[in-house]
């Protein structure tokens, strides 16, 4: 994904103009990344009629959603709307956009973003959709996104030239493009980007809640996936939802012991980025994540896995990352260390679920 988004990211594609007829007053959104979430948005933000670009890593892929309305590798039975357009031209997408949603997979996020930095326009909301636990710098991608586009994102006594925004929360990309009524939250340090992006994506199917926990907002999104392999795996085994029901319960509570220790707020996560987002993606097989896990359950290794589901993975590494970041704060999470010996190829799935149910239990507690 990386070098073919790089390497073909300075490539024009043909648009014609007459696609869409354009109004004086219509806002431009620009999506970076054709995957599933990133049509998926893009299909959101057409509904406010919007003109909305979406950024994508090849060309073929372009040619078929300016000309068929349909992306060829993601969706394939859904048709689009006239007002999508496609590129393969980082300019070109950002150039006059009210608002540029970032659907870039967590581990190459910052390397994208230090990359085209200087191509986003000033002043305009940057809202990331990416979950999970940057590897190589182990930071979340608020800090990581932060970081790659150094002094444009730094917020003084005036904005900041960037604006930052994290969207997370409940939403399958499938019920998505399929108007399957869904609440998801925005959170930013700066009130008015949230209020922003609230503004341009919320439709009558797709409703936006905003908060300024960007923490525990990231921590919900990025955790909850390790979790849902954590399922995936109790499920392909064979155990049933009150396992489920116990893992999203004490992970939510694993969860909010990091998300302390981290400096968030703790009642976040019993919102829509925490518990509304473990609970769907613990318990669909619509999660990437709880294929992932059933897929190990059924005996295939970590790579067989991932190349069955054909897709990112993002709790993958993030299970690893979590593991290191309960160490340094002398945390004990023993769903996520279960989990990570899993992934790791450390223990077997039947190991993984004696792990977690031979862990001595405690006073139950959550809030306070």
């Amino acid at each position: 994904f990386q070098s073919n988004f790089f390497r073909q990211g300075i490539s024009k594609v043909s648009i014609n103009e007459q696609q869409i007829s354009m109004s004086d007053n219509r806002l431009k959104v620009a999506v970076l990344g054709a995957g599933s979430f990133g049509t998926a948005m893009a299909f959101v933000a057409s509904q406010s009629n919007h003109e909305v670009y979406i950024l994508c890593r090849s060309l073929e892929q372009a040619e078929s959603i300016n000309k068929g309305h349909k992306n060829p590798k993601r969706f394939k039975d859904v048709k689009l709307p006239n007002n999508i357009r496609a590129t393969c031209d980082f300019k070109e997408a950002v150039a006059g956009a009210s608002l540029i949603v970032h659907c870039i997979p967590a581990q190459i996020t910052p390397e994208f973003v230090k990359a085209h930095a200087h191509l986003v326009p000033t002043g305009v909301p940057y809202v990331s959709t990416s979950k999970g636990i940057h590897v190589k710098s182990r930071r979340l991608m608020s800090e990581a996104i932060t970081e790659a586009f150094g002094n444009r994102a730094i917020e003084g006594e005036t904005r900041a030239e960037v604006p930052l925004a994290y969207l997370s929360g409940p939403s399958f990309a499938k019920e998505m493009v399929n108007k399957h009524p869904m609440s998801v939250v925005v959170a930013s340090h700066d009130q008015w980007c949230a209020n922003r992006v609230q503004q341009l994506l919320t439709c009558p199917h797709f409703r936006i809640y905003t908060s300024d926990d960007v923490v525990d907002v990231e921590i919900g999104g990025a955790l909850k996936n390790p979790l849902a392999i954590g399922a995936g795996c109790a499920q392909g085994l064979g155990f049933g939802q009150s396992t489920v029901a116990g893992i999203v319960t004490r992970g939510c509570q694993e969860m909010k012991t990091l998300a302390l220790a981290l400096g968030g707020r703790d009642e976040t996560l019993a919102g829509l980025s925490g518990v509304g987002d473990l609970m769907l993606t613990c318990y669909s097989s619509l999660s990437r994540n709880n294929r992932f896990g059933a897929a190990l359950a059924r005996g295939l290794t970590p790579e067989e896995a991932c190349e069955e589901i054909g897709e990112v993975v993002e709790g993958y590494p993030t299970a690893l990352e979590v593991v290191k970041l309960a160490k340094e704060n002398n945390l004990k999470l023993p769903l996520f260390s279960a989990v990570a010996a899993l992934v790791s190829g450390n223990r077997t799935p039947k190991e993984l679920m004696s792990k977690m149910l031979n862990s001595e239990p405690g006073k139950e507690r959550f809030l306070g």
